[in-house]
């Protein structure tokens, strides 16, 4: 495992982006992994390469973008070397009674999420969640604009069958 190093003088505004953003950091890996196991993985790698670099990162507009798209490039990359796996289980969420619909709405959103191959997860969650345009996704993602266009197509068509199985299923 590599060492990150940063500044004396940097470590404390460091470690203060760790700790305000690490949640939705994991919550968005898992939503790119699919697995929490890879989600910690992807999250480590991604701050310890920005943690090498926090003096220039931190000085951007939008550190966390930074991290998002770093953590989504190393997914790529992983997934040119590695076969995917598919979340077994959604990350833990405390629910209670009058939530359990709630819950299980979003265990199949995440299920269904899961269920799609990584590039087009990628294009979901750069576009709806960090609201990135198709032509800063296709950049993100070394294609065109075109192709992110017809791979976020497909992968809500997927989602749209999914959940009206999910709805005959459970009637």
């Amino acid at each position: 495992m590599r060492r990150c190093t940063v500044p004396d003088k940097e470590l404390a505004r460091f470690d203060d982006f760790v700790t305000s953003r690490l949640p939705a950091l994991y919550r968005y890996a898992c939503a790119l992994t699919g697995n929490r196991h890879d989600a910690e993985d992807l999250v480590q790698e991604a701050l310890t390469r920005t943690g090498a670099g926090w003096r220039r990162v931190r000085r951007k507009d939008d550190p966390e973008g930074y991290v998002r798209v770093t953590m989504v490039r190393l997914m790529l990359n992983r997934r040119r070397r590695d076969r995917e796996r598919l979340m077994a289980d959604p990350p833990d969420r405390a629910a209670d009674d009058q939530r359990l619909d709630g819950v299980t709405a979003l265990a199949a959103t995440q299920a269904a999420l899961a269920g799609l191959p990584k590039g087009m997860r990628a294009v979901l969650m750069l576009r709806y969640v960090d609201g990135f345009s198709d032509e800063q996704i296709a950049d993100v993602l070394g294609c065109s604009a075109s192709t992110v266009r017809s791979q976020a197509s497909r992968a809500l068509a997927k989602l749209r069958a999914a959940a009206e199985a999910q709805e005959e299923s459970h009637g």
